[in-house]
């Protein structure tokens, strides 16, 4: 062999070394997610999920415009459970973003699936948003997925609510700060089973006044944003979105993004449980509300 020639195998040797190494790295980098975003209403019906006469919903314009405008997703808005939430469907999803309300008309064979397959592959989510835990109240599988049930919301529409920030830097909670101040509605739980997920915000009792009654019946404390593992697949859930404006609100849709982020593995995030905040949250909440003359309806003896 000539000189000439090894020389031209040597750099062609190189060269696809060089683009074996790319393509590597390209399969590595994850393409735009896929969200099915559900706004199906089987019980109330949010002013942020209602079309009215409109082809979209402001919280399904918000999350569509916020997929295009960050390059990380694309949406498919529903509000038709029994056509697109089933088996064959989700195969065409990464993410499946609740808004929603009451029992859902979506096979038992394709929650099952859901739940027992789907969801646990890694790559796989959802985002669940305000009324999502005021879906499904009496199916388990659900509503230990979502991390609570509905019970009441004490802190109305109306109401100017103060966060605490339990993991500041976590980046699905970023963007909120170590406090964060906002007008929304703040539900209460009950099925709320701390051991089972990470909390991340919470109500501070002290700096958000009610003229509510306080469902103490379940517990003081009112967490508002928390993240879980479901197998290999993840959950995000928060409890704001009730107000049309909380969708126009910088530090609400980059937590949204931030989400994707994580469930996609493309930032890092703790999930791990975190009972302990919530047990010193269920103290701090009590006393403040007894403090400050909350109306309690009282704990569960």
């Amino acid at each position: 062999m000539s000189a000439r020639c090894f020389s031209w195998l040597a750099l062609l040797a190189v060269v696809l070394g060089v683009l074996n190494a790319s393509a590597s790295a390209a399969e590595q980098v994850s393409p735009k997610a896929r969200i099915l975003f559900v706004t199906q209403s089987k019980g109330f019906r949010h002013g942020s999920v209602n079309r009215a006469e409109r082809e979209l919903a402001p919280a399904e314009i918000a999350v569509t415009e916020l997929g295009e405008k960050t390059g990380l997703f694309t949406v498919h808005c529903t509000q038709d459970c029994e056509s697109d939430f089933t088996k064959a469907n989700l195969q065409n999803y990464d993410i499946v973003a609740f808004y929603t309300t009451g029992n859902l008309p979506i096979a038992q064979e394709d929650l099952d699936y859901f739940f027992n397959d789907w969801l646990k592959q890694a790559g796989h989510g959802v985002l669940g948003f305000h009324s999502a835990a005021d879906t499904f109240h009496n199916y388990e599988p659900y509503y230990t997925m979502i991390g609570g049930t509905f019970i009441g919301h004490p802190w109305g529409a109306g109401s100017t609510v103060t966060l605490v920030s339990h993991d500041p830097d976590h980046i699905c909670v970023k963007p909120f700060g170590k406090e964060f101040v906002i007008r929304d509605e703040i539900y209460m739980y009950r099925n709320w089973r701390p051991e089972n997920v990470r909390v991340l915000l919470s109500l501070d009792y002290a700096r958000s006044p009610t003229s509510g009654e306080v469902n103490a019946q379940y517990g003081y404390h009112v967490p508002v944003c928390w993240v879980r593992e479901w197998g290999a697949g993840k959950v995000y859930f928060n409890n704001l979105g009730h107000n049309e404006a909380t969708w126009t609100n910088p530090a609400f849709l980059e937590s949204i993004a931030n989400a994707v982020k994580w469930i996609r593995g493309l930032e890092p995030g703790d999930a791990t449980p975190n009972p302990e905040v919530s047990r010193e949250q269920e103290e701090l909440s009590r006393k403040a509300a007894h403090e400050h003359g909350f109306r309690i309806k009282a704990p569960k003896e």
